[in-house]
């Protein structure tokens, strides 16, 4: 069962980066080529983590090795530094959203960085 399921996290990453090298031949232009490419491309990564990481709970319980489970903690960290990345890297220069946001209405009550953004009319939480 295990196996199936590793072929068809295998599957979904070959299709979707399959869709970020076509995105690269039939966009007009280089920025919607990049954007194709690499949106197709981060979700076909993520199954191919979801791949790994199934692959090593089915193999750590089926012979207990510690190196499977180090593994998966490994795979979980590397993607966690990898959606970091994409929230640091927010573009707000040039293609920003309008001054009220993309929100149509503002928090009740603002928490934390992102509601203190929102609620100071900043647009976007990503500085």
């Amino acid at each position: 069962m295990a196996v199936l399921v590793v072929i068809l996290f295998v599957a979904i990453c070959l299709f979707f980066n399959l869709l970020g090298v076509v995105s690269l031949f039939r966009f007009p232009d280089v920025y919607t080529r990049l954007h194709g490419a690499t949106k197709c491309t981060t979700f076909g990564t993520l199954f191919a983590a979801f791949a790994v990481i199934a692959h090593s709970v089915a193999r750590y319980f089926a012979t207990g090795e510690v190196r499977f489970l180090v593994l998966i903690i490994h795979t979980l960290v590397a993607a966690g530094a990898r959606v970091r990345n994409a929230y640091a890297t927010c573009p707000h220069q040039g293609n920003s959203p309008p001054k009220g946001g993309l929100m149509p209405h503002r928090p009740r009550a603002p928490h934390g960085a992102m509601g203190k953004a929102l609620a100071d009319g900043d647009g976007h939480a990503c500085h």
